[in-house]
């Protein structure tokens, strides 16, 4: 079973930037698509984006298009999210997990555990 392990949160000032990684336990990556969700307190989780297992195509949600990147390296183990131009409503809990596949194409919608996930606080 595919093990996910967040990390790279903190608390950054508005306009800042963080990485966050999402680290295989053992298993190869290249067979997953992966996404990052979030929670901020009193909200629903919602995607953020994923990365495709097929060709590395990406998907964002529109909230993050233009400030946000995901990566992966496979030989690494490892998917990232590159967050930039932080704003107030980027706070939340950042989770990495198993979705969805179809046509080639990542899906936000998760299929795998929830890990502890990482906390990330933009703040002044």
């Amino acid at each position: 079973q595919l093990q996910l392990v967040e990390s790279g949160g903190g608390l950054v000032q508005p306009g800042g930037s963080l990485r966050l990684s999402c680290a295989a336990a053992a298993v190869s990556l290249d067979y997953y698509s992966i996404g990052w969700f979030r929670q901020a307190p009193g909200k629903e989780r919602e995607g953020v984006s994923c990365i495709s297992k097929s060709d590395g195509s990406t998907n964002y949600a529109d909230s993050v298009k233009g400030r946000f990147t995901i990566s992966r390296d496979n030989a690494k183990k490892t998917v990232y999210l590159q967050m930039n131009s932080l704003r107030p409503e980027d706070t939340a809990v950042y989770y990495c997990v198993h979705v969805i596949t179809a046509q080639r194409l990542c899906v936000m919608v998760p299929v795998g555990s929830w890990g502890q996930g990482t906390q990330v606080t933009v703040s002044s």
